[in-house]
C-alpha cells in the first residue's frame, strides 16, 4: 500500500498549478428552494452564479441513488465547472464491536464512493465512530483496525483515487478529536482529514478564538501528516451551539454567541499556504455563508 504523505496523481486534487482553494455549500440552502428549484442538477448553476466553486452532496440517510442519476448530477456540475464531494451516511460506526454492523459501515463508505466516482468527484467525507460503552482507547484502536480493512477494500475495488476524509466530531461521546483523526489518516495516503472547525470548537468548549488557536491545530496536523497531505485537506465550517457534552445544533453566521469566527482561520490558511475545500454547513444559509467565507478569504492581502 502507498503510505501516508505520498502525492496522488496529477489529475487528482493534489495536482495542478492553479490555486485550488474552493468554497461552497453542503446541500441546498433555503434560498435554493425559495427560488423554486427542486433538483440537485439545478444546484450546479445556483452555486456557480454566486461565485462559488464546490458543493457537497449528503448521503446522510443512506445511499439511495441510481448510477444514472449520479451521472446526470455529475454532468451538470462538470458543465458548470463546480467540484462535487459527498458525505457518507451518518450512521457509520467503525468502533461498533458487532462485526455485522462493521460490514454495513464498510458498505456505506464504499457505496458513497461509487456514486461519488459516477458524479466525477474525488472527496468522500465520513464520520468515523462513536465510543459506546468501551474505554476510549479500545474504541479508537478498533476504529483504526477497521479503517485498515476499509483501506484494503478500497484498493481491491479500484477506488484509491478518491480522498476518504474522516471528520473531526463535535460530541464528546464521538470518536473524532483532532489527534484521533490524525491517527486514522496516518494509516494510508487515501485518508485525508476533514476538519470541521465548528465541531472542534464545540467539543473543546469554545477553543477557537484567535489565529494562534487555528494555527496550533493545523501546524500539528502538518507536522504529523506532512504539508503535501494537508495542503488540499477538507474543511467543514459553521457556527455551532454547544453544551457540556459538545455539539448541540448548527447555527448561521448571524450568531454572535457561540462561534467560531472564520476570519482568523482565513488568515492562517493564507499564512500556511493551505488550499482546502471549505464547505459551509450553516443551518439553512449555507450558500450565503459560503459566499461570505470566500469574500473574507479574498479580502485578506498576502504579505
Amino acid at each position: 500500500m502507498t503510505k501516508t504523505g505520498a502525492p496522488m496523481s496529477a489529475n487528482h486534487a493534489y495536482g495542478g498549478k492553479e490555486k485550488m482553494i474552493k468554497f461552497g455549500p453542503s446541500g441546498n440552502s433555503e434560498s435554493f428552494y425559495a427560488e423554486g428549484h427542486e433538483h440537485t442538477e439545478e444546484a450546479a448553476l445556483f452555486v456557480k452564479e454566486r461565485g462559488l466553486d464546490c458543493f457537497e452532496y449528503s448521503f446522510g440517510r443512506g445511499v439511495r441513488m441510481t448510477e444514472a442519476k449520479a451521472h446526470s448530477i455529475g454532468k451538470a456540475f462538470s458543465e458548470a465547472g463546480v467540484e462535487i464531494s459527498v458525505h457518507a451516511p451518518y450512521f457509520i460506526n467503525f468502533a461498533n464491536p458487532d462485526g455485522e454492523m462493521a460490514e454495513k459501515s464498510y458498505g456505506y463508505v464504499l457505496d458513497s464512493a461509487r456514486m461519488l466516482t459516477a458524479m466525477g468527484g474525488t472527496r468522500c467525507v465520513f464520520h468515523p465512530a462513536a465510543q459506546g460503552k468501551d474505554a476510549r482507547e479500545t474504541a479508537v484502536v478498533r476504529t483504526a483496525d477497521r479503517l485498515k480493512v476499509l483501506r484494503d477494500k478500497i484498493y481491491s475495488e479500484g477506488l484509491q483515487n478518491v480522498m476518504f476524509c474522516p471528520e473531526t466530531m463535535g460530541k464528546v461521546a464521538q470518536i473524532g478529536t483532532v489527534e484521533e483523526i490524525v491517527r486514522f489518516c496516518e494509516i494510508d495516503r487515501i485518508f485525508v482529514p476533514c476538519v470541521d472547525f465548528g465541531h472542534v470548537n464545540a467539543r473543546e468548549q469554545g477553543s477557537l478564538k484567535t489565529a494562534a488557536d487555528y494555527r496550533a491545530r493545523l501546524e500539528y496536523m502538518i507536522e504529523r501528516l506532512s504539508y503535501e497531505k494537508m495542503k488540499h485537506f477538507h474543511v467543514h465550517f459553521s457556527k455551532i451551539q454547544y453544551g457540556a457534552k459538545g455539539e448541540l445544533r448548527h447555527l448561521t453566521f448571524e450568531d454572535t454567541v457561540f462561534g467560531p469566527e472564520f476570519e482568523p482561520l482565513a488568515e492562517v490558511l493564507h499564512e500556511l499556504r493551505l488550499e482546502p475545500y471549505v464547505v459551509s454547513e450553516s443551518d439553512g444559509t449555507q450558500i450565503e455563508d459560503a459566499a461570505e467565507m470566500k469574500r473574507i478569504y479574498e479580502s485578506i492581502s498576502i504579505g
